[in-house]
Formats: C-alpha cells, structure tokens, sequence
C-alpha cells in the first residue's frame, strides 16, 4: 500500500518553474492561499533536498487560519543526508521525516536523527517505492507533493503520482536552463505519463488551475 498522491505546482505559461538556480513567484495570492488549504488536507508535504537547499521552506500552512495540529508531516527526500542542520523543516514547528539511502554518511545521518526522523530506504539512492510503503505504514496515507523537477521526474517514472493540479501564472520565463515542471532524465514517446483533465479553475484575473488524473 502506498499513500494517495497529488503533485501540486505552479508554473509559467513556457512550463517554467524556477530559474537555473532559484525560485521565483510564478501565481498570485489567490494560488497561495489554495495551496496552503491543500496542506491542511494531507497528511504529509513532500520536497526533494534541491527544494531544501534552494528554498529553505517552512512546509507548514501558515497563510490561512491553521494551528500547529494542522500541518502535515514534512517529508524529505534527501538520498545523501545533506538536508542542513538549520534548515527551517528541522525548526519542530511539524513532525519531519527524512528519507535517505543506505549509502549515506553515517555521521550526517546521526546528526539528522538528533533532529528529526530519519527513514532508510534504498542503497545508493532513495528507493521512492519502498519510501512511500513504509510512510503509508506510519499513518500517511495522503501526500502532497511538491517538488522540483527531478523529483517530479521520479515520482511519475515509478507510477507513484495519482493526482496533478497546477496553478498556469500568467508569465513567460524562458531560458534553457531554467527548471521546468518536469526534468529528469525524460520519457520517450511510448513511456510518457498520460493525463486525463478533470477540473479547470480560473483562480484570479490571471491564473488558472488545471487538475489532472494521471493514467499509467
């Protein structure tokens, strides 16, 4: 058994979202507040340790009327043990997972459970599969993902994603290194991940949301 899955994001209308080397505001206060109101519904807020690195998020619902029993848990997909120690998902305002692989530092991974959960699983790299087992085995059964694009990528390559609701901001991006929606290594034609459209949302004067189902 697995946990339920959305994948949630925002991009530009070039499929952008983020530069080469940093995140930018792609949707508007409407979308903020949307997304926050779908971290008070899952159990547990998914990112890769690029996000960790780059961003320094909270991962906590924080734009609406919440409490601290409302946040989900936040979960790290971080193979190596390099999530920083004083990174903000350590700072116990919510319950934090790290998931890391078994070929991780011994010495990083001691100094992570002094301050968070720290979950084993997969040899050199996280094995998502086997992560997402065990989290459901916790008691999350519903996760809200929101990665960057190599995670994306992952998640979609291993069937693992059930559901995709993305926010289209009203911007063009552009650049051949800025990160889009999903990178990775890609799909050929006859692998890719096939969407059938459930809801389309216009969210402010601008922007819109799309959610999709996904068919593998």
């Amino acid at each position: 058994m697995k946990p339920y899955v959305l994948l949630n994001s925002a991009m530009t209308v070039d499929g952008k979202i983020a530069t080469r080397d940093s995140s930018m505001k792609i949707s508007g206060s409407a979308d903020l507040v949307r997304v926050h109101r779908l971290r008070k519904q899952y159990d547990g807020i998914m990112v890769g340790i690029n996000t960790v690195v780059i961003d320094n998020p909270k991962l906590t619902v924080h734009k609406i009327d919440a409490c601290k029993e409302d946040n989900p848990v936040r979960i790290v997909v971080d193979s190596n043990a390099r999530t920083p120690l004083d990174s903000l998902v350590l700072n116990g305002d919510a319950r934090t997972v790290v998931v890391v692989s078994s070929g991780a530092s011994e010495d990083a991974v001691g100094k992570l459970r002094e301050k968070c959960e720290v979950l084993v699983c997969g040899e050199n790299h996280v094995n998502l599969k086997e992560a997402l087992s065990k989290l459901y085995d916790m008691g999350i059964k519903s996760i809200l993902l929101e990665g960057g694009s190599t995670l994306n990528f992952s998640m979609f390559k291993e069937q693992l994603i059930d559901e995709v609701s993305i926010c289209i901001g009203s911007k063009i991006l552009g650049g051949t290194k800025s990160k889009t929606f999903v990178d990775g290594k890609g799909f050929s034609i006859n692998e890719c991940v096939k969407l059938e459209l459930k809801k389309i949302e216009k969210i402010d004067e601008n922007d819109v949301v799309l959610t999709y189902t996904t068919s593998y």
